[in-house]
């Protein structure tokens, strides 16, 4: 089968990351696979690429920024040179404008976002609802996603739920050597990942463990955000204890360095990077959400108001003494999400 894999820029993120492993495994099963985008690379994105194309997946980016007509005919061209069997289009514009190209091949609307798109954004929700039938399934990685979408678009005729993995071999590291004790937080820099109430809540740590560093690591998608991070850490008087660093490639070794993950998002869908903590076996401290429910009884899973920075600050002391532990997770490996893509390839390419 010929599978193409379509996302809006190639970047050190989660739902990129989880696309270039199911591409991978494809590709070791025998299928012709390739991964393209409607903007260019990011930097940070070089390694993952040569990844790629040592595995023999083709990467077909454009090698400029373009504006609206010029992305369609960018990616016109790419369908009709790649010839798939079937397009599997990631996050929201990116599968509005697959299914806006005159072509036949079967489009899977692939849902990752922990927003409803349609609800925030008008003309979304127009262009969706006028679009909703060109795809040949939608896929949404939480129950959730699918219940939004039917709710705010209508139904569909092909919904599915299908939970991202983790690539278990990658992230069951031994811990390093003795040393300073770490609390970090991977993810983008906005305000739905919390990054200020990490900071808050580490200045209570650091009252009880003065020893202890912070390191903030991820994709910079608001740099205003970003800004008032590096402001606080000043302010609070923290700097010295406190790494603020961009996207990582090297996510296990980072997991593996540290003693404690932080994860205060106020709302995700399937989060990859908590899924990727979960297989560390590092222990946790996360914001009670829906999302995160289900590891609420795993070893060393501490969920909280983390909204309360003197409770979450509590948590992340207390985590700190905690051993690393083996969790279950049958069902959440890349392995399982590469299968599902598959079946759902072979029913809408018939």
């Amino acid at each position: 089968m010929r599978i193409l894999q379509l996302v809006l820029a190639p970047r050190l993120s989660g739902a990129e990351m989880l696309v270039k492993g199911i591409a991978i495994g494809h590709r070791q099963s025998g299928h012709t696979v390739g991964i393209t985008s409607l903007l260019p690379p990011e930097p940070d994105f070089a390694d993952a690429a040569n990844e790629l194309a040592a595995h023999d997946v083709a990467c077909i980016f454009p090698l400029r920024r373009h504006e609206h007509l010029a992305r369609l005919v960018f990616l016109y061209r790419v369908v009709r040179r790649f010839a798939p069997d079937v397009v599997f289009a990631h996050t929201t514009i990116p599968a509005l404008y697959a299914r806006a190209l005159p072509v036949a091949v079967p489009i899977v609307f692939v849902m990752h976002s922990g927003m409803n798109d349609f609800t925030e954004n008008r003309w979304l929700r127009r262009a969706e609802r006028a679009l909703s039938r060109r795809a040949s399934a939608v896929i949404g990685v939480a129950q959730r996603n699918l219940d939004q979408y039917v709710a705010t678009i209508g139904p569909h005729r092909l919904l599915f739920v299908v939970p991202n993995g983790v690539d278990l071999a990658r992230f069951r590291h031994t811990q390093d050597a003795p040393r300073a004790k770490q609390i970090v937080q991977i993810g983008r820099y906005m305000p739905e990942k919390n990054q200020l109430d990490t900071v808050r809540a580490f200045r209570e740590v650091l009252a009880c463990e003065p020893g202890t560093t912070l390191h903030l690591c991820g994709v910079i998608e608001d740099r205003d955000y970003h800004a008032q991070i590096l402001s606080l850490v000043d302010a609070l008087g923290i700097a010295a204890s406190v790494r603020v660093e961009g996207p990582r490639s090297d996510v296990p070794d980072v997991l593996a360095r540290a003693d404690v993950f932080a994860m205060p998002s106020r709302f995700e869908a399937h989060s990859i990077g908590f899924l990727e903590a979960l297989a560390s076996g590092i222990p946790i401290v996360a914001n009670e959400i829906a999302a995160f429910a289900f590891a609420r009884d795993y070893p060393s899973v501490s969920l909280v108001d983390t909204t309360d920075i003197e409770r979450y600050g509590r948590a992340l002391t207390e985590a700190l003494t905690q051993p690393r532990s083996t969790r279950p997770l049958e069902g959440l490996t890349l392995e399982d999400t590469a299968r599902r893509y598959l079946e759902i390839a072979a029913r809408v390419a018939g």
